[in-house]
Order: C-alpha cells, then structure tokens, then sequence
C-alpha cells in the first residue's frame, strides 16, 4: 500500500481540501503512474457537490490524467518504468459483454468502473481520481501519450473532452466532404472545432455570441453562425450532415434538427440540468432525420484519439492552475469563465 496525497470532498457542500489516501501495490496487471498533470472536467464539479446525486465520499475527482510509469507489474507488457502515459473516465469494465468484445467499454452491459467515484475492493470502497500524486490502474485501461514534452499539459483534457467529441464524429464518419455543424464553443466544443477540421469537413461553429466569432474561426471553424440570428440560421437550413451539440443546458433541439439535411444527424454530448422541450416529430420523420447521443469511446478509439491528435499537433486550450484554486476554478466553470479547460499542476499537491 502507497500512502499518496490528495485533494477531495468529505460532503457536496464542502470545498475541496487536502486528504491523505491509500493505493495499492501494484498487481500483475497494474500500472503505476506519477501523476503531472489533470483536467477540470464539469463533470468532477457534479460529482463533489453532489448535482447528479449518488456521490461516495470522500470524493476526489480527476479523470483526465497525465503523468509518468513508476512501477509495473510482472505480467505487464505494453508499458515501462518512465513511459508518459494517460488515464482518462474508466479504469475498468466486465470485459465479458458484448459491448467490452467490441471494444466498447463505455458501454459495458455490467457497469464500468469509473475512474472516480465507481466502485472498487480498494479502500474505501470507490475509486478515486486524478487530484492526487499517484494512481494504480489495471494495464488494459492505461493508454499511451506521444506528444512532446511541452505539450503534455494540455494533452490531459483530451481524455475527456477529445474522446467525447471525436468519438461520435468517427462513428458518424464525418470527413472530406462533410457538412458539420459543433453547437458550443466551450470545453467540448473547441475540441470538436479542431478534430472536425482536422478530418476534413467543412466545419461551422455555432455560439450564441457574436464576440466569440474570431475565437472559433482560430480554433479551425470554416465558418460561424450566430444562433440567435434568425437570417443567419436560415441561410443554413437543410444543410448539413452532421451537427455535434455539446451544449450541456435546456434548449430548443427543433432550431438544429431544421439545418439537417435528409438522413442527417444531431448528436447529442452535453447532459442538461432540465429536460430539453420535446422535439418536434414530424420534422424528424419527414426528413429521415435522426437525433442520437454518443458517450466517451472505448480504450482502443481513445488510444486512436490520442495518436490522432498526437501526429497533427492537436491540443486542448487551457489554464493552469494549482490544486489551492480549485473551487475558485469551479465558481468560474460555472460562469463559462474559462479558454476552455483548467488543468491542475500537480506538482502543487506536495506544497
């Protein structure tokens, strides 16, 4: 057992603070890693104040990790003592199921196990994340990171924010010759910009915000739309092929579903508090059209995320942080007061 510091919750109104936990000694199968550097993800918010209930405390959140091999088990194979690799939202699934077969551990019929907050036999009995200097994690769910050095810091978010936007434009096969529409340009949705472009669609972004138009054009947008411009909307109705909505707020779905062409598709990535109002059916079925949802992606795509991104210099946009401000960085979070991702320093957590 590896005594290993930590920031977390004791309860959803009580800030962050730091905590002593244990990992265990590395298992045939594990991976130790010294963690560098972690993304915020809103997700990590939810969860420590307790906004999407069934929060086991304490809580220590993370699930967007980077950091260095420290120790391997003996059955271990795929990775070395000093290779840089990352952890993102699972550390490990039933791997019977037929969703696990096909590389869809996301899926898993069984549960997966999340990468905090799932349950685990390690003490104290639930999983816990990133905000830490260590973590312990079976071999299969540890993926490997090309970037440069200097890139790393803002690698860590592409194992939340990357894979859950490239993993339904890979499936929806968006490429050259795509129509694509990202709805928000916040933490998911600047990704979605750069990996879009990146596969060669005509990508257009969508904001309710005139001021950020040149922010969405830099980060790769072909062109940008205003969504409470009426004319603007109506230039691009019946358009496109494919529309990757990551807005995580109650909004009207019918206002996207009317750009899509026949046989197109909205993909929804973002949870909202309240229900979104109900669609308008008859347009869905007078144009084959189709509404979805997509969830993270399996080990094996994230790893084709991560290469992906790697061989064309694709990163998140971020800030960085010590572990000292994270509730001051979830405050802002709430407030969309962030280019677009906060990452934690962890070297702060031995301050």
């Amino acid at each position: 057992m590896n005594e290993t510091k930590a920031w977390g919750a004791h309860a959803g109104d009580r800030p962050l603070e730091p905590i002593d936990i244990t990992r265990r000694a590395p298992g045939a199968h594990d991976v130790q890693i010294q963690i560098a550097y972690c993304g915020v993800c809103h997700s990590d918010l939810h969860t420590v104040r307790s906004e999407w209930g069934g929060t086991r405390y304490p809580c220590v959140p993370g699930h967007e990790i980077v950091g260095e091999v420290t120790a391997v088990g003996d059955a271990v194979a795929a990775f070395k003592v000093g290779d840089t690799v990352g952890v993102g939202c699972l550390v490990g699934s039933c791997q019977r199921c037929a969703s696990c077969a096909e590389g869809l551990e996301q899926y898993c019929e069984n549960g997966f196990v999340g990468t905090y907050n799932g349950p685990t036999a390690d003490a104290p009995g639930h999983t816990l994340g990133g905000y830490s200097q260590r973590i312990v994690v079976d071999d299969k769910f540890v993926l490997k990171i090309r970037h440069p050095k200097a890139q790393l810091a803002a690698v860590a978010p592409l194992l939340c924010a990357g894979i859950t936007t490239y993993s339904p434009l890979r499936h929806w096969n968006v490429g050259p010759g795509s129509k694509v529409g990202i709805v928000g340009i916040g933490g998911l949705g600047h990704m979605g910009i750069k990996i879009a472009h990146a596969m060669g669609a005509h990508t257009v972004a969508f904001t309710t915000s005139e001021g950020k138009r040149q922010d969405a054009l830099d980060l790769g947008a072909d062109d940008v739309v205003v969504s409470r411009n009426a004319d603007e909307m109506r230039a691009h109705a019946g358009s496109f092929d494919f529309i990757l909505d990551t807005v995580a707020a109650s909004h009207d779905l019918d206002a996207l579903t009317m750009l899509l062409k026949r046989d197109g598709t909205l993909c929804l990535v973002g949870v909202p508090e309240h229900p979104h109002p109900s669609p308008n059916v008859g347009a869905i079925i007078f144009g084959r059209k189709a509404i979805a949802g997509s969830l993270i992606g399996g080990i094996a795509q994230t790893q084709e995320m991560l290469d992906f991104c790697a061989e064309r210099g694709i990163v998140a946009d971020i800030e960085m942080i010590p572990i000292q401000k994270i509730d001051e960085a979830y405050d802002r979070m709430q407030k969309s007061d962030v280019k677009y991702r906060f990452v934690i320093d962890s070297a702060s957590l031995g301050r």
